[in-house]
């Protein structure tokens, strides 16, 4: 059984290890990396890890489709040799962790749990930035511990989801959150369930990419998704832009409408001896640990760059003067909901 997980990156190599050993150890057996433009050396280490056996790297500098930088990592991995080899496939992004509650914790044990499924959504948990203000090299699962609860009921994009899904030919590409194109005729043998273990309906196989929410989700598995990282870190991810619109800076919007804190969360790190025992395994690798000591240092250097620019320094300080997020009342919640849902009647996903 072969599992692959694509990536898309620029400029991680400082968390590649940590997230590699993790996904590992969860029992992913193959993995596609696309990387772009990388001035910290991610693209050095991936050829690294690719000399080694570990993963396929593919360097994607552009030019791009129209949609941006991530599809067109997705159209050229739709034709590519890992993805025909796949029996199944996740495409993720380098601050998501696939959280498994059953058995192993692993996918065996996942697939096993919903041994009908073709396809299984993993919803988003949003954890917070903590209130931690400086970026160290420190493992992510273990030093933000602090998410939204559940369930929620606002933002709908804080239980968007990652599909996880059998590649016997049902959907022809590749999607960021879903698998598209699907063939019309294979569709009534899909069998979509969610991570709190219930199937879907028929929308699910077609365009949905977010869970209901209001309900618990997180039954089964669970995505832990970590957008913001340190006020440090955040302030270099806006600086590198959106993932498919580079030029689009994050403000105070992206981070309010993530950073939730209200709630504690450490079961990611039931697998934390199987993930340090590969990471231990990596880092004996000199190459790589000088490629990711030199990438924290990177990191460190170019948050000082940045703070020479006024409008970056703005942004730090509204960070550092904004109170950890609380959750939304619950008459707003339900205002909020109605909005929601007539979007969705009109067809505005």
């Amino acid at each position: 059984m072969r599992t692959l997980a694509i990536l898309t990156v620029r400029n991680e190599a400082a968390f590649l290890l940590e997230w590699l050993a993790h996904h590992r150890a969860v029992g992913f057996t193959d993995f596609l990396v696309f990387s772009n433009d990388c001035q910290d050396g991610t693209d050095a280490m991936l050829d690294h890890l690719q000399a080694s056996g570990w993963l396929t790297h593919i360097r994607n500098d552009g030019p791009y489709d129209k949609r941006g930088i991530q599809f067109t990592a997705l159209k050229t991995a739709d034709a590519s040799e890992a993805v025909k080899a796949a029996n199944w496939i996740l495409t993720l992004d380098i601050d998501e962790f696939v959280n498994i509650h059953v058995g192993d914790h692993t996918l065996t044990a996942l697939r096993a749990a919903l041994p009908d499924a073709t396809a299984i959504t993993l919803t988003w948990r949003l954890f917070g930035n903590a209130n931690i203000i400086r970026y160290s090299d420190d493992p992510v699962t273990e030093t933000f511990t602090k998410c939204a609860p559940d369930p929620i009921h606002w933002p709908w994009r804080a239980v968007m989801f990652k599909t996880l899904y059998r590649n016997d030919g049902t959907y022809r590409k590749l999607g960021v959150h879903r698998p598209r194109n699907p063939v019309e005729a294979k569709l009534p043998d899909a069998r979509w369930f969610d991570g709190h273990g219930r199937e879907l309906d028929e929308t699910f196989k077609r365009q949905r990419i977010f869970s209901n929410f209001g309900q618990p989700n997180y039954g089964i598995a669970q995505l832990n998704h970590y957008p913001l990282g340190s006020m440090e870190s955040y302030l270099l991810k806006s600086d590198r832009g959106r993932v498919n619109h580079s030029a689009d800076k994050m403000g105070m919007d992206y981070w309010v409408e993530r950073n939730f804190n209200t709630e504690t969360d450490t079961s990611v790190l039931s697998l934390k001896d199987t993930v340090q025992s590969v990471l231990q395994n990596l880092r004996e690798d000199p190459v790589l640990q000088d490629l990711h000591n030199r990438a924290v240092a990177w990191r460190q250097h170019r948050f000082a760059e940045i703070m020479q620019d006024e409008p970056m320094r703005a942004l730090f300080a509204r960070l550092l003067m904004t109170p950890q997020s609380r959750p939304i009342s619950p008459s707003s919640a339900k205002l909020l909901t109605r909005y929601a849902m007539a979007i969705r009647k009109n067809g505005k996903q």
